[in-house]
């Protein structure tokens, strides 16, 4: 197959207008930004605040995360023991000395309550959220690319956009890319992995140099260079020369970890901490725990560049790992924390002191949870279940009061005893946080369901 900069320069405009028709999530892209020109009447209710959503898949256990219970009795405490941290008399399981050490920058939610134990993607994509990604939302009314730059406000990060090996990620729990109600213009920009991003790319590559990050980067540049020689841009209008500097400019460098400091990546990297021959084969669930150690941290530093580059919204999953019942596909709670704890603990702190010292915790908002909790008492195996009363709930950021534990839970971890923090409340205060929610219910042109997405619920009270 001829590439792009072996054609002629007639074929190289007529390439390059295809070129144009890059789909970020199932719209052309000149009619993305066209969408962004439209939303600029918009403006004046997005704030300048941006949202790392870290999704636990398989639902982590309250226990051994955040609400140890050290106090209750042995099958309930958790199995990890517990670390003291920076808040006097707050403690977190035994994995967590880095945030334990970070209290002071975090807010734990210890009455959160996800309503199920299914295995689903409910804080993400539900009928709560509209049957939307929760960066859609934030997406139809911030316009789903900054104008100016190209870069999407609404990215999906999968373990395969920084490790080509890792698994596809599981969708048979849910689809991370959906819209809902808004439409398939507003699905989030899925690089590296197998969304409609790589499949609808119109330039003439052969598929694995859409596979290979750095190939796909020189092919950028080469195309640059060629358009540049070529004169293809001659004659475009501005939504058009806007859609090639989003294929070659912002996008391209936002998602390039090597024009990142070394020692940044180096200081995120979750690779070194779990080796796969650590790692126990008999699971089968191997593959991907080895996933979720190799490509954790790098996840994580590649949504803090999507965030300074202008993006508002940064979904980030790990694959699915955190189903700890101790059975033939997953390890029980102690060994399944050592796989996961670890990685866990650095890349997050990784995450929030580096967004602390770069000034911008007023501005980037960290979330963490799963989709449910698991059960108070450990399994015969070592295991705990599935459970829908009490999960763990992590947030950073944002300009939100942290340094703080908000709700208690029974003793033994089963429920909230306090009043349950919720996932409506839970989307109301991301909404709270990146939009003015009280101009925003002025806007023409919002769906009805989204306006009254605004009012379902309060925010988490002492945010």
């Amino acid at each position: 197959m001829l590439s792009f900069w072996d054609c002629d320069p007639r074929s190289r405009r007529r390439n390059f207008l295809q070129a144009g028709s890059l789909a970020l999530g199932g719209l052309q892209l000149t009619n993305l930004l066209q969408q962004t020109a439209h939303a600029a009447g918009s403006s004046a209710v997005v704030k300048d605040k941006s949202v790392i959503f870290l999704f636990l898949h398989g639902g982590p256990g309250q226990t051994e995360t955040f609400d140890p219970k050290m106090t209750a009795p042995v099958g309930i405490q958790s199995v990890t023991g517990e670390v003291q941290t920076k808040i006097p008399g707050i403690t977190f399981g035994g994995t967590f000395p880095r945030l334990a050490g970070l209290a002071d920058k975090l807010s734990i939610v210890r009455s959160f309550v996800t309503g199920d134990g299914n295995h689903d993607i409910k804080p993400i994509v539900s009928r709560d959220t509209l049957n939307a990604n929760l960066g859609s939302l934030y997406a139809r009314v911030a316009g789903t690319n900054r104008e100016g730059s190209g870069i999407p406000t609404n990215v999906a990060l999968f373990p395969q956009a920084v490790v080509h090996e890792a698994q596809p990620a599981v969708t048979n729990f849910g689809d991370f890319t959906s819209t809902g109600v808004l439409g398939s213009g507003y699905r989030p920009f899925v690089p590296g992995a197998q969304g409609e991003a790589q499949e609808n790319m119109r330039l003439q590559f052969d598929r694995s140099r859409l596979d290979d990050r750095r190939l796909l980067l020189k092919s950028l540049d080469a195309i640059r260079r060629s358009v540049d020689e070529s004169g293809a841009l001659n004659g475009l209008d501005r939504i058009q020369q806007q859609a090639f500097d989003a294929i070659v400019g912002g996008v391209a460098d936002a998602f390039d970890l090597s024009k990142e400091d070394q020692a940044t990546v180096h200081r995120y990297d979750t690779a070194p901490l779990m080796r796969a021959d650590d790692i126990s084969r008999k699971w089968n669930n191997h593959k991907n725990y080895v996933d979720n150690a190799q490509s954790l941290g790098k996840l994580l530093l590649l949504a803090r560049r999507m965030c300074e580059a202008g993006c508002g919204f940064v979904t980030v999953t790990t694959n699915f790992v955190w189903d700890m019942h101790a059975d033939v596909n997953n390890a029980g709670m102690e060994e399944g924390m050592r796989y996961m704890g670890g990685p866990l603990d650095h890349a997050l702190s990784a995450l929030i002191e580096d967004i602390h010292q770069r000034g911008l915790d007023d501005r980037i908002m960290v979330l963490a949870c799963g989709e449910m909790g698991r059960t108070p008492r450990i399994n015969a195996g070592g295991g705990r279940d599935h459970w829908g009363g009490l999960a763990p709930l992590l947030i950073s950021g944002g300009g939100l009061n942290m340094g703080q534990v908000i709700g208690q839970s029974t003793r033994d971890a089963a429920e909230a005893a306090s009043n349950p923090v919720r996932i409506p409340n839970l989307i109301s205060t991301i909404l709270h946080t990146v939009f003015d929610v009280g101009q925003l219910r002025l806007q023409p042109g919002l769906p009805r369901e989204l306006s009254q997405q605004l009012v379902a619920a309060d925010p988490i009270p002492g945010l």
